[in-house]
Parts: structure tokens; C-alpha cells; sequence
């Protein structure tokens, strides 16, 4: 059975930080891409960052440029978002997705070449970040 396990949401107050974890099971961990999504009340759900399990390319929204961080560890399948300079606009429900690396390239970079939620094929339930300001 494929899971995906999404924790680490909670209370912050602006300018703080918070580390999300996404635990996989049920799938060859390598073998896929492994995203972050956010979707705000009265909003649509919007691409956060993603990460290419076998060779660490990742992706990010503009809007977390310099902010947040994706990191994976294969040991635990594993994927991290940690999150800086949070700001009230952060709030949203945050979601881990996959999506078959075959459905992705990376440049020389370190660059995933998308990371987008209609992509996915398996997802985890929400946890909720909520920033105070």
C-alpha cells in the first residue's frame, strides 16, 4: 500500500522557521519525484518545491527562492522541507505528493525540470502551517 506521511506543521509566528517531514512507503523511494504543495483557503493549491529522489535535483517556487530548502533521506524515504522567514502568506495546508522520475529531467544545475500537482500520483494528507504576524 503506498502512504505518504506529512507532520511537522504547526504554529509560528513571522520570521520563524519550521522543518516538514514527508515519510513514503509502498514504492521504490529512487524511483520517483517527491513534492511539496500548499493550498490556502480560497486559493488553488500551488507548487511549493520539489526534489528528484535519485540525483537531488530540485525545484522551487518563486516565492520560497532563498527561503525554504528540500533535502531527502534515502535511509528513511524521507523527504524534509525546511522553511525560513516565514510570513503570514505562508499560511496553507502544506501536502507531499510523488510523481515517477520518468516523467521528469535535471540540468547540469541541479534542476528538476517541473513540479506540478496534476503530476502526481500518490499524495499524503495535509498538515496545517499557520504563521502569525
Amino acid at each position: 500500500e503506498v502512504q505518504l506521511q506529512a507532520s511537522g506543521g504547526g504554529l509560528v509566528q513571522a520570521g520563524g522557521s519550521l522543518r516538514l517531514s514527508c515519510v513514503a512507503s509502498g514504492f521504490t523511494f529512487d524511483d520517483y519525484v517527491i513534492g511539496w504543495f500548499r493550498q490556502a483557503p480560497g486559493k488553488e493549491r500551488e507548487g511549493v518545491s520539489c526534489i528528484g529522489i535519485h540525483d537531488g535535483a530540485t525545484w522551487f517556487g518563486n516565492s520560497m527562492k532563498g527561503r525554504f530548502a528540500i533535502s531527502s533521506d534515502n535511509a528513511k524515504n524521507t523527504v524534509y522541507l525546511q522553511m525560513n522567514s516565514l510570513t503570514a502568506e505562508d499560511t496553507a495546508v502544506y501536502y507531499c505528493g510523488a510523481d515517477h522520475i520518468t516523467n521528469y529531467y535535471s540540468d547540469n544545475r541541479g534542476a528538476l525540470s517541473a513540479c506540478s500537482d496534476y503530476a502526481m500520483d500518490y499524495w499524503g494528507k495535509g498538515t496545517q502551517v499557520t504563521v502569525s504576524s
